[in-house]
């Protein structure tokens, strides 16, 4: 799978001095950071680094105790509520369990964000649906509920939500979480397929290796116990050249560690 990263290299999401706490307990401080247009941005790191807390600040769920994060040279928390929501409008958000309404079929579920957001007439909105369920491999199953179908489908049905509205930014958490490593091959495809066809940024939490080194153009590795970062860029430049023993042995686990 290509790791080319695009010849234009347009920042659209840059951290300044970010700290992040959950009251008086500080997560990670003093991030910088700069992910470019079709960048697949990787935030990697070991367990309680904070990895997921970095990606619900830049989905505007967290406010940062210090620093920002500005999209496009704005930042999220003090802009108004109009740029605000403008902002959401171009972001696209997976969770790790897809995050689906039980009660809802497929299609009704990748509906809502185009019932809710645009003006589109109901067929419009079906024909909509019918085409993004069938990007991610879909097609076919617009009736059936997330009950019925395996839990990679699952995801991919979350995936097709989170580009109903053409986004810019595309935000994955563990993706590949609880997925064998056939489906969760055919997911990172799929990631690229929508990166390279539509020309949305992904940022992608995850602790899966392969996934890693397979999609990955660009990366941050936070480190629990100094609650910084401590490398940023490709993860394999990070594999190759990093000064820091901590972030060669983590991307050198497995299959990995003689490449």
């Amino acid at each position: 799978m290509s790791q080319l990263r695009p010849e234009r290299q347009d920042v659209v999401i840059e951290a300044r001095g970010l700290t992040m706490k959950y009251g008086s307990n500080l997560i990670q401080s003093n991030l910088h950071f700069q992910i470019c247009k079709g960048d697949v941005f990787v935030i990697m790191g070991g367990s309680g680094c904070g990895k997921s807390t970095l990606l619900k600040h830049m989905i505007g769920l967290y406010q940062p105790a210090d620093g920002e994060i500005l999209f496009g040279g704005q930042s999220y928390f003090t802009a108004s509520q109009e740029q605000q929501q403008d902002m959401r409008r171009r972001w696209g958000v997976t969770y790790q369990g897809g995050a689906l309404f039980s009660d809802k079929t497929l299609a009704e579920n990748v509906a809502l964000p185009l019932e809710q957001y645009t003006t589109l007439t109901n067929q419009d909105i079906r024909d909509m649906v019918h085409y993004k369920l069938a990007l991610v491999g879909l097609a076919g199953f617009e009736e059936f509920y997330p009950s019925q179908i395996s839990g990679g489908m699952c995801k991919r049905a979350g995936l097709a939500r989170a580009i109903a509205l053409d986004p810019d930014i595309l935000f994955f958490d563990e993706p590949s979480a609880g997925l064998d490593p056939l489906s969760a091959r055919r997911l990172d495809d799929l990631i690229l397929q929508l990166r390279d066809s539509t020309g949305a940024t992904v940022v992608i939490v995850t602790h899966e290796l392969a996934s890693i080194f397979a999609i990955g153009s660009n990366g941050i590795y936070l480190d629990a116990n100094t609650k910084t970062q401590l490398d940023t860029g490709s993860p394999q430049t990070m594999l190759n050249h990093s000064k820091h023993q901590l972030v060669r042995e983590f991307l050198s686990r497995g299959e990995y560690g003689d490449e």
